[in-house]
C-alpha cells in the first residue's frame, strides 16, 4: 500500500473519531499541524487524540480538562480509545469512564501537578468522597479514591495501557511532619496515581509510574482485574489490591524503599467486610533499595546504607478485616527489601494459599512472615479470624537478617495446616548465647511486623501457637556460628519434620515448649525422633 493510500485511510478514521464529538454537543480542538493527530497503525476509528481537545502536552498548560472532553466524547460514542502522543500533560484529576481506555504512547507522560500543602480553596484534586461511619477502620488513604490523579468508580470495561508514564510528582505521600495533619486530608490535594472502586473488567498494562504517592495503583472492591508488565518506582506503596476478586499480577518490577511494593488487602473501605480471592501474582521483581527513579532510568543507583530499613515486599495484609482466600504466589524474585508476610489482623479468614518458586537476597528482615494477630480494628461484632491451609514451596534466600522466618498465632488462635518444602534459608547468623534463652513478649494487638517481637531466639524458624507444621527438605545455613536453635517451637501440636540439614555445632536443632505429636526423622545431623508431648526439651 502506497503512503497515501494509508494517509487517506488514516484521515477517514479521523473524520470517523471527530463525528461523535460533535454530537455529544462538544467543541472539539481541529486537526492542525499546531494539534496534530499521530496517523500510527492502528489509529482511526474510535481513537480520540487529546490534542484536538484542547491538550497542548508541553508541561506547562494545565491538560486534564482537555483529557477529560476526550474521555466524556468516547463515553458518550458508547466507547474508545483517548490517545495521548509523546509529550508532558500537566493535570489534575482525570475521570475515567466504563468502555473507554487510556493509550499513553512512547514518550507521553501524564504529570501530577502541584498543590499547596495546606491545600486550595479553588482548583487541585476533587475533592475526597464523604466515608461512612467506618472510616476510621483504615488509613486515611484507603477510604477516598477521587482525590486522585486517576480515577474511576462504579465502571465496567476499562483500561490504561501503552509504554509511557504517570508521574505523581505532585501527588502527597501522607506523611509531611510538618503538619498537624496529613497534608493529603487538605482540600485540592491528591494522594494516588490511579484509584479504582467498584469496577470491573480492568487492564492496566505496560505503563510506568514514578513517584506514584501514598498508592501508586488503589484498587478497591476491583473484580477481573489485569495488572502486567508495569513498572513502578515509587516513593510509598506500588499497588493495593484491596476487596478485589480474579484479579492477575504479572511481569511486574517495583520499586518501593518506604512501603510495600505489592500488597493486597482486605479492608473494610466498603462499608463491610470483603474478601480478596483467586488471586494470581507471578513473573515479578519487588526490592526497596534504589533510588527513585534509578530502576526506570536504568542506572539502578543503590540507597545510602544509613537509611531505614527498605520494605519493598510483597505483602497480604495489615488491613484484613474481609480475608484472602485462593491466592496463588509464583515466580517472584525480593532483593535488598523485606520478606514476604502474609496477615490477618482484623477478623480476616486467610486459607487456601500458596507461595512457590521465590528467589530471596539480601533480605533485611524475615524471610518468611505469617501472623494471624487480634488487632481487630474493625466492628466491635467481628470474630478474630484464622489462618489455615499454606503451603511453601521451592523458596531459596540468601543473606537475610538475624531474624528466623516467623509463624506466630495468639493464644486461642493458632495458625493451622502449614506446610513447607524444598526451602533453603542462609542466615547472616552471629548470634549469641543470650539470645537463645529469649521468651518474646505475645503482643496479641500490636501492629504486625517481622520485627514485633525483637530478637528472637532461633536462626530459621519461630513458631509459636500453631496446629499442624509440616516441613520437608528444609535446610537452614548461617554465614557465621550462632548460638541459637534453628527451630524454636512454643503450642505446636502436630509438628513433622523430614530431611532437615542445620548448621553444625554446639547449638541444638530444636528448642521445645509445650508441644504435642513432634516427629522428626531422616535428618543426618540428628536421630529420629518422636515425641507425644513434652513441656521443655531441647535437642
Amino acid at each position: 500500500m502506497r503512503r497515501r493510500e494509508l494517509l487517506k485511510m488514516a484521515g477517514a478514521g479521523v473524520a470517523a473519531a471527530v463525528v461523535p464529538v460533535a454530537a455529544a454537543g462538544l467543541d472539539p480542538m481541529p486537526f492542525t499541524a499546531e494539534a496534530p493527530l499521530s496517523l500510527g497503525v492502528g489509529l482511526g476509528a474510535g481513537w480520540l487524540n487529546v490534542r484536538q481537545f484542547g491538550a497542548r502536552g508541553d508541561g506547562a498548560a494545565t491538560d486534564s480538562p482537555a483529557i477529560n472532553r476526550a474521555i466524556d466524547a468516547a463515553a458518550a460514542a458508547g466507547g474508545g480509545t483517548v490517545y495521548l502522543s509523546a509529550g508532558v500533560y500537566l493535570s489534575y484529576s482525570i475521570r475515567l469512564k466504563s468502555k473507554v481506555g487510556l493509550y499513553l504512547d512512547h514518550g507521553a507522560v501524564i504529570l501530577a501537578g502541584p498543590t499547596p500543602l495546606d491545600g486550595t480553596a479553588t482548583g487541585g484534586y476533587d475533592a475526597a468522597e464523604p466515608q461512612g461511619e467506618w472510616e476510621p477502620y483504615q488509613d486515611y488513604g484507603h477510604n477516598h479514591w477521587h482525590n486522585s490523579l486517576l480515577w474511576g468508580e462504579g465502571l465496567d470495561n476499562v483500561s490504561i495501557t501503552g509504554p509511557g508514564m504517570i508521574w505523581g510528582k505532585g501527588l502527597s505521600r501522607g506523611w509531611d511532619k510538618e503538619l498537624t495533619k496529613p497534608d493529603d486530608t487538605k482540600p485540592g490535594v491528591g494522594n494516588k496515581s490511579i484509584a479504582l472502586k467498584n469496577c470491573r473488567n480492568v487492564l492496566l498494562r505496560d505503563f510506568k509510574i514514578l513517584e506514584g504517592g501514598w498508592f501508586g495503583i488503589l484498587a478497591t472492591g476491583v473484580d477481573n482485574l489485569t495488572i502486567d508488565n508495569l513498572l513502578i518506582d515509587t516513593n510509598r506503596d506500588g499497588m493495593d489490591i484491596d476487596c478485589c476478586r480474579n484479579v492477575r499480577v504479572s511481569n511486574c518490577t517495583v520499586n518501593s524503599p518506604y512501603d510495600d511494593a505489592i500488597c493486597p488487602k482486605s479492608s473494610f473501605a466498603l462499608g463491610y467486610a470483603r474478601p480478596t480471592e483467586n488471586l494470581t501474582i507471578t513473573n515479578c521483581y519487588v526490592t526497596g533499595d534504589f533510588v527513585i527513579g534509578s530502576v526506570l532510568d536504568g542506572t539502578w543507583k543503590r540507597a545510602a546504607k544509613d537509611r531505614q530499613i527498605p520494605t519493598g515486599r510483597i505483602k497480604l495484609g495489615t488491613e484484613s478485616n474481609g480475608g484472602f482466600l485462593n491466592v496463588t504466589i509464583s515466580n517472584c524474585v525480593f532483593e535488598s527489601c523485606q520478606g514476604f508476610a502474609l496477615e490477618s489482623e482484623d477478623g480476616a479468614i486467610v486459607e487456601d494459599i500458596t507461595l512457590t518458586g521465590i528467589t530471596m537476597r539480601d533480605i533485611r528482615s524475615a524471610p518468611l512472615f505469617l501472623r494471624l494477630g487480634t488487632r481487630m480494628r474493625g466492628p466491635r461484632d467481628a470474630k478474630p479470624g484464622v489462618m489455615r491451609r499454606v503451603i511453601i514451596s521451592n523458596i531459596t534466600s540468601s543473606g537475610a537478617s538475624q531474624l528466623p522466618s516467623i509463624i506466630n498465632g495468639v493464644p486461642g488462635h493458632p495458625i493451622e495446616d502449614i506446610k513447607i518444602s524444598d526451602v533453603f534459608l542462609e542466615q547472616t547468623g552471629g548470634g549469641p548465647a543470650e539470645m537463645a534463652v529469649l521468651e518474646p513478649e505475645e503482643r496479641e494487638a500490636a501492629y504486625p511486623d517481622p520485627h514485633m517481637f525483637g530478637t528472637l531466639p532461633a536462626t530459621g524458624f519461630f513458631a509459636r501457637h500453631v496446629r499442624n507444621l509440616e516441613m520437608t527438605n528444609v535446610e537452614i545455613s548461617t554465614r557465621t556460628s550462632d548460638a541459637r536453635p534453628a527451630f524454636w517451637l512454643k503450642d505446636v501440636v502436630g509438628a513433622d519434620f523430614f530431611r532437615l540439614r542445620v548448621p553444625q555445632g554446639a547449638a541444638p536443632v530444636f528448642d521445645l515448649k509445650q508441644v504435642k505429636q513432634f516427629r522428626s526423622f531422616g535428618s543426618r545431623q540428628l536421630a529420629d525422633l518422636s515425641i507425644e508431648s513434652v513441656e521443655q526439651r531441647k535437642v
